[in-house]
């Protein structure tokens, strides 16, 4: 075998023995136990999902104006059923 194929193959193995970082997954679940509390837990997973966005762009979610969030809302169709007894 040619000796760059050698080192090659010994750098490969070197790589596939590096320790994978968490961080990112042990930050998610750090958020989850924030939103996710005992008083919600039966949370559905899209809400779940919503809430967790928005924990994560708080920072976003924080410079937006709350006129035109209540005013894009007002514009979306009305999906409720009038009733009428």
């Amino acid at each position: 075998m040619d000796a760059r194929y050698r080192l090659i193959c010994r750098l490969i193995r070197l790589v596939l023995t590096l320790p994978v970082s968490t961080a990112t997954t042990e930050r998610s679940f750090s958020a989850m136990k924030h939103v996710k509390t005992d008083l919600r837990n039966k949370m559905g997973n899209e809400f779940l999902d919503d809430c967790l966005t928005i924990f994560f762009e708080r920072e976003y979610v924080i410079g937006m104006d709350e006129d035109s969030i209540i005013d894009e809302f007002a514009k979306l169709k009305d999906r409720r059923v009038q009733l009428t007894l």
